[in-house]
């Protein structure tokens, strides 16, 4: 990535919140590196050198700065053709950490050579892969040792690095401290005894209201929930061939700019796992400005209908958003809410949480590989009908399989033609799960009841041609207008 220093100086200067975690600020006269909304007194032009990721500031020797906390920036879009392959593989690395991966299999997985991978990712980050991923572990760590008390053990551990010793070394030589006094000077951190809260910023403005309402209409009860203006669920994640069960609670803090995730303390072996899901969740990556340049004017029956600060809805669980896509298709939202409960009930895992609607997780791919066939005897109790039944089995043994990718770090391309072989999925599906399983800011369901309806009903190559001048953010573009119809998208809720 080429940064302008001029352009960059001139961010930091007014603090310019659009451009959060797209640099990072290297200050030669304190050897600290900062963010650019940082707001410690700026430093004179002559001493900040510019640097694409945190990673890149660290292998030049500087330290993160203890004020504006360089771990809580959010990332980076990936809609660019040239940035992709890289945004990928870091988004799979935050996910994962690759903990049972190889550099090589991670460039494997994604369809490119090694070689390639490593001169791609380099180019737009600054660093090697493995220096990108050690940063983000170090800032894993060094979140934990200042938010929590989990012991110094669990936080090596919870971070990725595997060991305690190892820790000690790279936090060291690093930043010149052992774990242990970084927490007693920096940390103030709260009991972690039944959960820890963590923080996920993100570039204001953020359309929190908007965003929680789209979520609360699609909420699987028993499972998800919206209530005083937050966002609470059951989870269940696969950390290191074991399915750790528990809960998360979000809250917008728009004073600081943050999310506040609240974890339950049985998730916290794949802490970093879960903060990854919940930023493609919301969102968090988004570039607002961008958005609305494009979007900013954009008319359904006479009026504007984007709102600024729009986020994508993503989801914390692909497998069950695309569940419930399937169970939606040509019936109401409140039915196939009510099928998503009942396969819940049924063949989810009870759970006790501190939210008395929430006490079920979703089942697993697994689960559904498990049952006895034909699937449509299990699920027609249910009230899923033989198609989708199948559908929906198709598709927890390709995810289990790994025949297809669904969430942080997977290739829209690749997956969408995946999903379309899949029985009972088609191209309208395929576009509503590219907006919300994969994050994909161009996807456009043309052919959607409510798209149609709020333009005005057009013919398929009109609506096609209108399209055309949303891009890259169509994605956006449909939000907006079935948020404009006030209420559920069309065939699929």
């Amino acid at each position: 990535m080429l940064l302008d220093t001029e352009t960059c100086y001139t961010a930091l200067q007014s603090r310019d919140t659009r451009f959060d975690g797209s640099f990072f600020v290297g200050v030669s006269s304190t050897g600290i590196y900062c963010r650019p909304v940082c707001r410690a007194i700026t430093p004179k032009a002559k001493n900040c050198s510019f640097y694409p990721s945190a990673a890149a500031a660290e292998a030049a020797g500087f330290r993160p700065c203890l004020r504006c906390r360089p771990e809580l920036a959010p990332g980076l879009a990936w809609v660019d053709a040239e940035s992709r392959l890289a945004r990928m593989a870091a988004q799979r690395m935050e996910a994962d950490g690759l903990s049972d991966q190889s550099i090589a299999d991670l460039a494997e997985s994604l369809g490119v050579a090694d070689r390639h991978l490593r001169r791609v990712f380099a180019r737009e980050y600054g660093v090697p892969p493995v220096a990108w991923l050690q940063t983000r572990r170090l800032l894993a760590a060094k979140q934990l040792l200042t938010e929590t008390t989990l012991p110094v053990m669990q936080v090596a551990m919870d971070a990725g690095f595997g060991s305690v010793r190892r820790l000690n070394a790279i936090f060291r030589q690093r930043y010149g401290l052992a774990p242990a006094d970084f927490r007693k000077r920096n940390g103030d951190g709260q009991d972690t005894t039944e959960s820890v809260t963590l923080s996920l910023a993100y570039r204001p403005p953020l359309a929190w209201g908007t965003l929680l309402r789209f979520l609360e209409m699609r909420a699987i009860p028993g499972v998800e929930q919206v209530e005083d203006a937050a966002y609470q669920r059951t989870v269940a994640v696969n950390h290191k061939g074991a399915t750790l069960r528990g809960w998360i609670a979000v809250e917008n803090k728009p004073e600081r700019n943050q999310l506040a995730v609240r974890v339950s303390a049985s998730l916290f072996p794949a802490v970093n796992q879960v903060l990854a899901r919940v930023r493609f969740m919301f969102d968090l990556n988004c570039v607002p400005g961008e958005i609305e340049e494009k979007l900013g004017e954009m008319r359904a029956g006479g009026q504007k209908v984007f709102e600024p600060g729009l986020r994508l809805p993503g989801c914390f669980d692909p497998f069950e958003m695309t569940v419930r896509a399937i169970l939606g298709q040509q019936i109401t939202v409140k039915a196939a809410r009510t099928l998503a409960k009942r396969m819940a009930a049924h063949l989810g895992e009870p759970l006790t949480t501190p939210f008395e609607e929430l006490t079920v997780t979703f089942p697993t791919p697994a689960r559904l590989c498990a049952l006895e066939q034909p699937v449509e005897d299990q699920l027609g109790p249910l009230g899923v009908n033989g198609a989708r039944a199948r559908s929906i089995r198709a598709l927890a043994e390709a995810l289990q399989s790994g025949a297809i990718r669904l969430g942080p770090g997977a290739d829209p391309e690749r997956e969408m033609a995946n999903l379309l072989r899949l029985p009972g999925i088609g191209p309208w599906t395929v576009q509503y799960l590219a907006m919300r399983a994969l994050g994909w800011p161009d996807a456009f369901p043309h052919t959607d009841y409510g798209v149609k309806k709020a333009l005005g009903n057009p013919s398929e190559k009109d609506m096609l041609a209108l399209a055309q001048q949303w891009a890259p953010w169509r994605s956006y573009a449909a939000i907006s207008l079935w948020n404009h119809l006030g209420h559920a998208d069309g065939e699929v809720p």
